[in-house]
C-alpha cells in the first residue's frame, strides 16, 4: 500500500523540463526582484489608509516615523527614512532601533506644501563584520581571515559609487593606509583602523547596501503654516459693530474695533458671510417668517441683485474698504477669515444663469433647503452632479481663488459634510496649487467618520464635539482620542466655545464662572480655539428650551458695550498671552492628563519634548461650588523621584514657591477663579 501511494505521488510531480523555456527570462526576473527585497519593512507609521491620504504637520514640526524592519539570519541591518518634496530630491535620516524589530526616526519639513517620505533598509555587511570580528577577537580566536574580509568591504565600497567626492577620496586614502599596515604584518593596527570612528563614518557613506529594499509606498505629508495648527479665533458680525442697532455696521466700524480685539490677544478675525443678502423669503427677528421692512435678513441667505459669492454686501462697504480692513488687521496681528457657505438666496444670480445647478420640484418651483422639522425658506442649495459638473466645481474653486486674491487665506466652510467628499478633495488640492498656505476649517458637527473624512481629504481644521464635552470622563476620553489615536496625524480640531448657531446649555445656566471654565479648557487643551463675540460678555439668554440665542445677530443688528461689567476679557487676554509666550502651548499633541482625586477637577499638562517648557493646569468643572483635591505632580516627567522638589510659578498671581513630593493639594473657588495655571521647572 505504501508503495502504491509513493508511486501516485511521483506520477503527479511535474518534471522540471515541463516549465516552458520561453518563460524562463520573465520568471527569473520576478524571482530576482523578489529575492533582492530580502529585508522586511512593514508596520510603517504614520500612514493614513495605506498612503491614500496625507499625514499632516506644521512647518518645522517634528514627525516621528516608525517601522518594523527585520531580515532572516543574524546580520546587522541599516535603515533610513528618505524624505523630501514631491518631485524633488531626497534626504536621509538614519532610523534608530527601538525594540522588538521596531525602528524610529524624527524628521521635519521646513516649508508648507506637499512632501513625502518612505523607508529604505539593507543588510549592513560592514556593521555585521565589526560585530562578528569583535566577538572572535574577544574570545581570543585568530582573525586573520576576518581582516581580509574587512579589506574586501573597502573594495566593495570603492565599487559601489556611493558618497561624494570627499568621501571617495577619504576611502581611497583609507585603503592605502590599511594596505601599508598589512604589508607590515600589523594585524592589531588593521583591526583598530577598521573599527575607527572615521572608518565607520566613511563606510556608512560609501559602503555597499546589500539587498537594499525600499518600502513600496511614498507616504504623502501635507505641511501647513503654523496658523493651521495654532490659532485663536474671534468671530463677529460686521454689521453689529457700529454701536448703534439702528445703523448697519461697516468695514470701517470693524477697523475701529481692531485695537479692542488685539487687546484680548486674538490672531484670527472671522466673519460670517459678507455678501449681498437676498430679499425673497427674508427672515425677521428671531427667525420669524414675517420680517419688517428694516430687518437685515440672515447673512447665510447669500445673493441678490447686487451679486453673489464674489460680491460684498453694499452696506458693509466696497472692495477698497475691505482691502483697508485686511491691511489694518495685519497691522494689529490678525488675519481675516471669511465664511465659505455654498448656498443661495432665491435671488442669487446663479439661479437664472445656471438653473442646472439647482434642484427643482415637479411643479417647476425651486427646492428650498430643509432639515425637518426646520425649514430654510430663504435658502436654496446647489447640487454637484448631473448638469452641475464640472462647471459648478470650477466656479466654486474660482470663488475661493478670488478671495485669496483679495488677501484672504483662511476659510470657515459651512456644513461641508452636506457636499460631496470628492469635490472637497479636488477643490482644496486645486486651491493649494496657487496658495499652499490656504487654511480651511470644516464646520461639520456630524458623525465622527464623516468629520474625519473631511480632514483626510484636505481640511486643515475641524469643528469638534468639544462644545458638548463637559464632564471629566468625557473630556479625558475625547482629548485622548484626538491627541493619541491615528486621527491626531491628520485632524486638527478647533475648540469653539460658542457660535452664532450654538448657545451651549452649560453656558445658559453656569454664570460667569462657567464662561471662564469653558474658556480655560478651550484655550489650553486646544491648539486652535475660537469664541463668538458676546462670549466675553457672558451672553447666555437662550430661546426657551433650545441651544440658540434669543435676539440672535443672525437676524438683527445689535449693539454691545464691549467692556460691560462682569466681562471676562482679562481671562481671555491671560490665556492668549501664555499661548503665545509658552512653547509648550504650541503643539496640540503634547498633552497629558494627571491624577487628581476629585471628579469635579481636571488636571493636565502641556509640555515640550525636552520638558524645558512645562505647564500644569487645574480647572474646576463645577461653576457653583468650591472644589479641592489631592493631585499628582508629574515629577517623573522631570526626572525627579517621588520625594523630589519642583519649582512652581503661579502664572495667574505671579507667586513662586516649591512643591516637595509627588502628591499635593489644591482648592478652587469658582466665584474667585475656576482655574489655576502653573509653570514647573527643576
Amino acid at each position: 500500500m505504501a508503495d502504491a501511494i509513493e508511486a501516485t505521488r511521483k506520477s503527479k510531480r511535474t518534471p522540471a523540463t515541463a516549465v516552458p523555456r520561453a518563460m524562463d527570462a520573465d520568471v527569473e526576473a520576478r524571482l530576482q526582484a523578489l529575492a533582492a527585497s530580502r529585508v522586511v519593512i512593514e508596520g510603517v507609521a504614520p500612514e493614513i489608509d495605506g498612503g491614500r491620504f496625507a499625514v499632516k504637520r506644521l512647518e518645522g514640526e517634528p514627525l516621528i516615523v516608525e517601522a518594523d524592519i527585520y531580515c532572516d539570519g543574524h546580520e546587522v541591518l541599516g535603515s533610513a527614512v528618505v524624505y523630501g518634496g514631491v518631485g524633488g530630491g531626497e534626504r536621509e535620516m538614519p532610523l534608530v532601533f527601538v525594540d522588538n524589530d521596531r525602528w524610529a526616526a524624527e524628521i521635519s519639513f521646513a516649508t508648507p506644501g506637499p512632501h513625502r517620505f518612505s523607508i529604505i533598509a539593507w543588510r549592513d555587511l560592514a556593521a555585521t563584520w565589526r560585530y562578528e570580528a569583535e566577538k572572535k577577537k574577544t574570545a581570543g580566536l585568530d582573525i586573520a581571515l576576518e581582516l581580509i574580509e574587512g579589506r574586501n568591504l573597502l573594495d566593495a565600497a570603492l565599487a559601489s559609487g556611493r558618497g561624494g567626492k570627499d568621501d571617495q577620496k577619504a576611502l581611497k586614502a583609507l585603503v592605502q593606509k590599511l594596505d601599508r599596515l598589512k604589508a607590515k604584518g600589523d594585524g592589531e593596527g588593521q583591526y583598530a583602523l577598521l573599527n575607527d570612528a572615521e572608518t565607520i563614518r566613511i563606510l556608512d557613506s560609501t559602503g555597499d547596501r546589500t539587498n537594499l529594499t525600499r518600502y513600496a509606498i511614498d507616504v504623502p505629508v501635507w505641511v501647513d503654516r503654523e496658523a493651521a495648527g495654532f490659532s485663536a479665533w474671534y468671530e463677529l458680525m460686521p454689521r453689529s459693530q457700529s454701536g448703534d442697532p439702528t445703523r448697519h455696521g461697516t468695514f470701517d466700524d470693524v477697523i475701529k474695533r481692531l485695537p479692542d480685539i488685539q487687546e484680548m490677544g486674538f490672531d484670527v478675525l472671522y466673519f460670517p458671510p459678507i455678501h449681498p443678502i437676498g430679499k425673497t423669503n427674508r427672515k425677521g427677528k428671531n427667525n420669524t417668517l414675517t420680517p419688517g421692512p428694516d430687518d437685515p435678513g440672515s447673512p447665510y441667505a447669500i445673493g441678490s441683485a447686487e451679486g453673489g459669492h464674489d460680491a460684498l454686501h453694499p452696506e458693509l462697504g466696497n472692495f477698497d474698504d475691505f482691502a483697508r480692513l485686511v491691511a489694518a488687521s495685519k497691522e494689529h496681528g490678525m488675519e481675516i477669515a471669511i465664511d465659505f457657505a455654498i448656498q443661495c438666496a432665491p435671488d442669487h444670480p446663479w439661479i437664472k444663469q445656471h438653473p442646472e445647478w439647482f434642484d427643482w420640484r415637479p411643479d417647476g418651483s425651486i427646492k428650498f433647503a430643509e432639515n425637518p422639522p426646520k425649514k430654510y425658506e430663504d435658502i436654496v442649495n446647489v447640487h454637484f452632479y448631473r448638469g452641475a459638473i464640472p462647471s459648478l466645481w470650477y466656479e466654486l474653486r474660482d470663488i475661493v481663488l478670488f478671495w485669496i486674491d483679495k488677501g484672504v487665506r483662511i476659510f470657515r466652510v459651512d456644513n461641508p459634510h452636506t457636499k460631496p467628499f470628492p469635490f472637497w478633495e479636488w477643490m482644496i488640492a486645486e486651491v493649494r496649487r496657487t496658495e499652499p498656505g490656504a487654511i480651511f476649517l470644516a464646520e461639520a458637527f456630524t458623525r465622527p467618520k464623516p468629520m474625519k473624512r473631511l480632514a483626510k481629504v484636505g481640511y486643515n481644521q475641524s469643528y469638534s464635539y468639544f462644545t458638548w464635552r463637559n464632564l471629566k470622563g468625557e473630556l479625558t476620553e475625547y482629548l485622548t482620542e484626538l491627541t493619541q489615536e491615528e486621527c491626531a496625524e491628520y485632524m486638527r480640531p478647533n475648540f469653539f466655545v460658542n457660535t452664532p448657531d450654538i448657545n451651549p446649555r452649560f453656558l445658559q445656566t453656569s454664570g460667569r464662572p462657567g464662561f471662564q471654565i469653558r474658556l480655560a479648557l478651550a484655550a489650553t487643551l486646544g491648539g486652535n480655539y475660537g469664541v463668538y463675540s458676546g462670549f466675553e460678555l457672558c451672553e447666555y439668554i437662550p430661546v426657551q428650551g433650545k441651544e440658540e440665542y434669543l435676539n440672535s445677530e443672525k437676524y438683527e443688528i445689535r449693539a454691545f458695550d464691549w467692556k460691560a461689567p462682569g466681562n471676562i476679557r482679562d481671562d481671555i487676554a491671560f490665556f492668549n498671552r501664555i499661548r503665545r509666550s509658552e512653547p509648550a502651548m504650541r503643539n496640540f499633541r503634547d498633552l497629558a492628563f494627571y491624577n487628581i482625586w476629585n471628579d469635579n477637577l481636571l488636571c493636565y499638562g502641556k509640555r515640550t519634548p525636552d520638558r524645558s517648557s512645562f505647564l500644569l493646569f487645574i480647572v474646576s468643572l463645577d461653576p457653583f461650588a468650591g472644589q479641592g483635591g489631592h493631585f499628582e505632580v508629574p515629577l517623573w516627567e522631570l526626572g525627579l523621584p517621588d520625594n523630589g522638589t519642583v519649582q512652581v510659578e503661579n502664572l495667574v498671581s505671579g507667586e513662586r514657591f516649591a512643591w516637595q513630593g509627588k502628591v499635593q493639594h489644591w482648592w478652587i473657588d469658582p466665584n474667585v477663579l475656576p482655574y489655576a495655571a502653573f509653570r514647573l521647572s527643576v
